[in-house]
């Protein structure tokens, strides 16, 4: 006759059995493996510090000052909650400004060699999400999505391979693989292997499968706006989007003009959206296929399109999904490279720890009671992202006060359900003393014209940035634009009038007249 602690106990060892067993069935579509978290931190603080230096440094003074186009009292008149909670908004100083996002640059450089890892993906995410509510107007769905995965990051070992960190855990030995043999001492099948001396190389816990359904569940979001829009279904979307020249840069004139192979884009990235549910289910050389696919779609868009940092940011995720077998190749083809020292890899066991620790058999109920914290704040993290974009995309109703929002601005369902149907650009008149009236921009006689190219009006990307999402503010927002382009003229200017300038497009281009619209008339 069994007792009650033997039952207890019994019953406890099922429920183990069972959860082992769950976690093998799921670490094939789950799971990440070690190195393909080594290899998205990379990516990641390399688009952190692009994002950083390419785009944001060289528009300190004009987006991140109050002598810029959104001081701090313009920020907070729009956007009250922004300014409070904003640590760059302590000052209008561009010599501040400038030391933050130095700091955020040295922080990301430590992500980059994963050094305190878990703390640079903290502060990181601190620095990036206050900067980016200095100047909501110059960030798009790819800034807010850099800003989500960085905040998922922090449930995962980032650290797991090729990183400072893990150096200093195992005392800076050089080992390979799980067994800690060396890539010289392999065997000819070891390549192939999952597992080694009995774990495995993926992590596969809430925080994997959290990470991969969020993107996963963005395309599918993305999908389903799509299938809901005419221009989408009917095939003319993407040549519409093509005459959209503010956007189009690099290579994107050159195929602006071939409407059937857009069309045929058009169609074929639906489809893809559509499969995107087979990254979680496929295995092996489907999914492998499937992330070439995606990683050259983002590439295409980053060759033709001014979409900032999102391409890249796609493009650093969908490393997760790459299977063992193709970071066994990779290390396979690296270990030839000739290198002064190996950085060091960690094993992880499934549920996340590392295969060299001795794992106490009863954790504290402290220990415990984070890990169920952290694992209810990630379910509920990724439900509240669901329903966002299930409410992007008109699949949830919103209450009265929030519908009433431009959901759509932020929604991640990029150029869904209804594309832009028209190109548009900005005029800055400026009034001389003699009542001439100038382009302030270039100097030149005023003209309403559509631009030989509208991507040349915007002289970067936070520029275009700030255009597109400035469309819609109200005459006070406009105020201080005119009042930078007052300080900034070379010319003596005695008033400064900001119109804003669309003309109509379709799949085969422009069709109509430019329409002004005047936004502000300031004295200077």
């Amino acid at each position: 006759m069994t007792t009650p602690r033997q039952r207890l106990s019994n019953a406890g060892s099922r429920y183990a059995a069972a959860r082992e067993s769950l976690r093998e069935r799921a670490t094939p579509h789950l799971g990440i493996d070690s190195r393909a978290l080594g290899a998205f931190r990379i990516a990641l603080a390399l688009v952190l510090l692009g994002d950083l230096l390419a785009y944001r440094l060289p528009g300190i003074e004009a987006f991140y000052t109050d002598d810029g186009v959104l001081p701090r009292s313009a920020l907070a008149e729009a956007y009250p909650l922004l300014e409070t909670v904003s640590l760059h908004a302590i000052s209008g100083s561009a010599r501040v400004q400038t030391g933050l996002i130095a700091v955020a640059a040295c922080i990301a450089v430590c992500l980059l060699v994963g050094y305190r890892t878990r703390a640079s993906t903290g502060l990181s995410l601190v620095l990036l999400a206050s900067l980016y509510a200095r100047n909501p107007y110059v960030i798009n769905g790819g800034n807010t999505i850099l800003v989500v995965f960085l905040f998922l990051s922090l449930f995962l070992p980032l650290d797991a391979r090729w990183s400072l960190d893990g150096s200093h855990r195992s005392g800076g030995s050089a080992r390979d693989d799980v067994g800690g043999r060396g890539s010289d001492e392999r065997g000819p099948d070891d390549c192939a292997d999952e597992r080694k001396d009995g774990v495995d190389r993926r992590l596969c816990s809430v925080g994997t499968a959290v990470l991969l359904l969020t993107l996963v569940s963005i395309y599918a979001g993305n999908a389903v706006s799509k299938y809901r829009s005419d221009p989408w279904m009917s095939g003319t979307a993407v040549p519409r989007i093509f005459h959209l020249e503010e956007f189009i840069v690099r290579l994107g004139p050159f195929v602006s003009d071939h409407v059937a192979v857009l069309t045929m884009v058009n169609w074929l990235w639906i489809a893809l959206l559509s499969s995107s549910v087979l990254l979680i289910v496929a295995t092996g050389r489907l999914r492998v296929g499937l992330v070439v696919a995606f990683v050259s779609a983002h590439l295409g868009m980053a060759a033709t399109m001014r979409l900032g940092v999102f391409p890249f940011v796609m493009v650093a995720i969908l490393l997760l999904f790459l299977p063992t077998e193709v970071w066994n190749r990779v290390e396979a083809v690296t270990s030839t490279l000739p290198a002064p020292s190996r950085p060091t890899v960690d094993a992880y066991r499934s549920d996340g720890g590392n295969a060299n620790e001795t794992v106490s058999p009863a954790p504290s109920r402290t220990r415990r009671g984070i890990r169920v914290g952290a694992t209810l704040l990630l379910v509920g993290a990724f439900v509240a992202l669901v329903w966002w974009q299930a409410a992007g995309v008109g699949l949830v109703d919103l209450p009265a006060a929030e519908s009433s929002g431009e959901l759509s601005e932020v929604s991640w369902s990029f150029f869904a359900p209804n594309p832009p149907d028209a190109s548009s650009w900005y005029v800055v008149r400026g009034t001389l003393e003699s009542g001439d009236a100038i382009d302030v921009r270039d100097g030149q006689a005023v003209t309403y014209d559509r631009p030989p190219d509208a991507a040349e009006t915007y002289p970067t990307t936070l520029w275009h940035q700030f255009g597109f999402r400035m469309k819609s503010a109200g005459e006070s927002q406009y105020r201080p634009v005119a009042a930078y382009a007052c300080a900034r003229s070379d010319r003596d200017v005695t008033s400064v009038t900001v119109f804003h300038v669309e003309q109509p497009v379709g799949p085969h281009g422009p069709v109509g007249e430019p329409e002004k619209q005047e936004r502000t008339h300031t004295a200077c």
